[in-house]
């Protein structure tokens, strides 16, 4: 794909554009294959080991007048850091920033040269009528992603499906920050939910279990997704939603389930598939905040 293009999200069917692309490792529990003595692999709770095939994602820029239409099916603030280290558990958001799979992009062309509006647009990119796509990279652009990579950073993708509903997991750690003379370890993760059948359902609970290097396993269990409890139909089969988690330890996992009500009031569970919270043990200086 050729850099920073317009498109339109398949799914959300918001504007939007590349800012830039990262590599993923996408752990596909739909698909069967033999794990051989090389190849990468994930191994999940009480679920098949599965093969980590690279797949493209993007950086991407939310067109800010499509927020609000979008706001019921997907957050607008995908993107989060920590604070700097003088509060442990602040965390700020940068709204209007998502990751978008390869296959949901929709490219379109635009004669506007401020075809987006978001407030990092311009400060980003800028037009240029002898390229195509018109739109080139500024040196804060690329200042931006070298110095806030570690939180920005998308590396591995965990994909599964159960009756016809599709759970994709995107874990990022954000970094280590120091309490009560102690480490505490950072992750976020985005969650999508698909309804890939024609038949409505609502998300009624979540059932979570989060087990740390120190040894603790946690059992996490209560009503709806960020205080929401949504319905996935035909019209509207997506949901989108980002949290957070902190571990006293530099790695962990994660798995769980959803449970789904059908119209005729019967439930069922849909599994969230397994997937690691690892520390970037490279890191020297945790992200302390956003940088321009």
């Amino acid at each position: 794909m050729s850099p920073h293009p317009l498109f339109l999200h398949s799914v959300f069917g918001y504007r939007g554009i590349v800012l830039f692309p990262w590599q993923a490792r996408l752990y596909d529990r739909d698909v069967a294959s033999p794990v051989t003595e090389k190849s990468e692999s994930v191994a999940g709770h009480g679920s098949k080991e599965v093969k980590g095939k690279t797949h493209t994602y993007y950086q991407v820029l939310i067109d800010a007048r499509d927020c609000p239409h979008i706001s019921q099916r997907s957050q607008t603030e995908a993107v989060t850091f920590l604070a700097n280290h003088d509060d442990s558990r602040a965390l700020y958001a940068i709204p209007g920033l998502d990751y978008v799979s390869h296959e949901d992009i929709l490219p379109y062309s635009s004669t506007d040269q401020v075809p987006i509006q978001h407030e990092l647009f311009e400060r980003f990119l800028m037009y240029d009528q002898t390229k195509v796509p018109p739109f080139v990279a500024r040196d804060t652009l690329c200042a931006w992603q070298e110095k806030n990579h570690p939180w920005l950073e998308l590396s591995d993708v965990h994909r599964e499906t159960t009756e016809n509903i599709r759970v994709t997991v995107i874990p990022f750690y954000m970094g280590m920050r120091e309490a009560q003379n102690s480490h505490v370890y950072w992750w976020r993760y985005c969650i999508r939910l698909e309804n890939l059948d024609s038949e409505v359902v609502q998300l009624r609970e979540r059932h979570w279990r989060i087990f740390s290097l120190s040894g603790t396993l946690e059992t996490v269990r209560g009503r709806g997704v960020v205080g929401r409890e949504p319905v996935l139909s035909k019209e509207q089969p997506a949901f989108q939603y980002s949290s957070h988690v902190s571990l006293q330890a530099s790695s962990g996992h994660m798995w769980g389930t959803f449970r789904f009500e059908r119209p005729d009031g019967s439930h069922f569970d849909v599994r969230i598939p397994p997937f690691s919270l690892e520390s970037n043990k490279d890191e020297k200086t945790p992200p302390s905040g956003l940088h321009w």
